[in-house]
């Protein structure tokens, strides 16, 4: 007899409306991107001004907040290695369908292990993934420390936080770099400005 265990016995549906279909409806192609830096970098506040930006200019997109991310979709993991792992892997495949829907998807995680961020890119056909590393130094982060975290990391009531006593393993070949120049931050339209301009640039907000 046969069962239906972990991914045996399926099969792909395909369906006559496709990737190049919606794309063409939408006027712009389905990418990710992935904005990747320590908490406090201020990935979240990119995130929301190139997702605005994008608005403006008539094109559709979606945010995957890791926070947010983890009130439903995640909220059965912590922040053990092997937890972080999954994590990233459920909110690659989640980016991957939203890429497929024609969106832009813009996934604002720490993503702090350089081999799970890589998985992610693997997942998706046409190098459409577009990894923003927020590269912000430590002591600039742990200055806004906006939610407390790590004032509670350096007095040891959280555990694996990432720069504190857990690592961050920053991109080896991103394709945008955001950072300080001459000691001072761009603004987060400056840097929206960047992102979009990126994506303009390689055809992602023209018809298809």
């Amino acid at each position: 007899m046969s069962t239906v265990g972990n991914s045996t016995n399926i099969f792909w549906q395909e369906c006559p409306v496709g990737k190049f279909e919606r794309q063409k409806l939408l006027h712009q192609k389905g990418c990710v991107v992935w904005i990747t830096g320590l908490s406090g970098s201020g990935k979240s506040t990119l995130a929301c001004s190139v997702n605005r930006e994008l608005y403006s200019r008539g094109k559709l997109s979606y945010i995957l907040d890791g926070d947010n991310l983890r009130h439903g979709l995640n909220k059965d993991l912590g922040f053990k290695a092997e937890d972080r792992t999954e994590n990233i892997r459920r909110v690659g495949e989640v980016a991957k369908l939203f890429a497929d829907a024609g969106l832009v998807c813009i996934a604002s995680l720490i993503s702090p292990y350089r081999k799970d961020r890589d998985a992610c890119r693997a997942m998706l056909p046409d190098s459409n993934f577009i990894e923003v590393f927020m590269n912000m130094p430590l002591e600039l982060c742990e200055s806004r420390d906006a939610k407390g975290l790590y004032k509670l990391a350096r007095a040891g009531k959280i555990k694996g936080f990432t720069g504190i006593d857990d690592p961050y393993e920053p991109p080896l070949s991103c394709e945008i770099e955001i950072i300080q120049k001459d000691g001072v931050c761009a603004t987060p339209d400056d840097m929206a400005g960047e992102v979009v301009t990126y994506l303009e640039e390689k055809g992602y907000l023209q018809d298809q």
